[in-house]
């Protein structure tokens, strides 16, 4: 039996309320801040399922937090919840899409490229070795020490880590909120920058519009399995394409394969 977890119990990980969340640059910023140790002037509201493709014969990609601070800096930041076994690769594509976009035609200094740092969050450790956070660089084999200095940063974050010592008690806390999303967590957080988000995320989770958005979605997925007719799928495809959603999105939200929506969508454009 499908049974909707209630908007109120979602966490941070939940990638609808992540999605919510991100759309305020107050939440991006103190996860930024956070995560990085630093102050965070954004330039722009940040961008949340922001799509990038480098051409049509290409794979496009769907950001979850696109934002870029007064220094033209990049950061992209993705809460996954599964280990889906290909995350290393999957940041190396997005960071070469991302790169892709960032020169205009005719530009040959390569040195104006931006700084990107992409963020993946995870209740789990890729790793192994027990940390909280594992950030890479690229660095010379034979001289170990010697970096790379190209402005590409990929750090992935563990909500389980086991070595306090090596990361900040905030950067801990925060972890554990974006897991458990609860006011139980946040009234023993230290930090006044998670009990602030978490007010922001109450008045989410407290909001009538976003509770009607996530029944919608809810529902569109427990109808298609339930009904699973080709009927069926071709109306909510219909109101994805009026939406102007492009065919990944609609794969993901419908959760189908991508070449089952571009079939159907050749056929809609058929019947006209």
């Amino acid at each position: 039996m499908n049974q909707r977890k209630p908007l109120k119990e979602l966490n941070l990980l939940d990638k609808f309320l992540f999605d919510e969340a991100m759309d305020d640059p107050e939440n991006v910023k103190t996860m930024l801040d956070i995560i990085l140790s630093q102050n965070t002037n954004l330039k722009h509201p940040p961008q949340t399922e922001k799509e990038q493709r480098t051409s049509t014969d290409n794979r496009q990609i769907r950001l979850d937090v696109y934002a870029i601070d007064e220094d033209d800096v990049i950061y992209e930041a993705e809460a996954q919840k599964e280990n889906t076994h290909n995350l290393p690769k999957r940041s190396r594509l997005y960071q070469g899409i991302i790169d892709s976009k960032l020169l205009p035609p005719g530009v040959i200094d390569f040195n104006l490229l931006n700084e990107v740092l992409i963020v993946l969050i995870m209740p789990f450790d890729l790793f192994g070795y027990g940390l909280y956070r594992y950030t890479f660089h690229m660095r010379c084999e034979e001289v170990p020490e010697l970096k790379l200095d190209d402005g590409a940063t990929r750090i992935f974050l563990n909500t389980r880590g086991k070595h306090p010592e090596l990361v900040s008690l905030e950067l801990i806390e925060l972890l554990k909120y974006m897991e458990h999303s609860t006011d139980e967590v946040s009234e023993v957080c230290k930090s006044e920058r998670i009990q602030e988000m978490h007010r922001r995320i109450c008045q989410i989770k407290a909001s009538e519009k976003t509770e009607v958005k996530y029944m919608q979605t809810w529902e569109e997925r427990i109808l298609l399995k339930q009904e699973g007719g080709k009927e069926m799928l071709e109306k909510l495809i219909k109101k994805k394409l009026e939406k102007n959603l492009s065919v990944e999105q609609i794969a993901e939200m419908l959760e189908i394969d991508i070449l089952k929506v571009e079939n159907i969508i050749k056929e809609i454009h058929n019947e006209k």
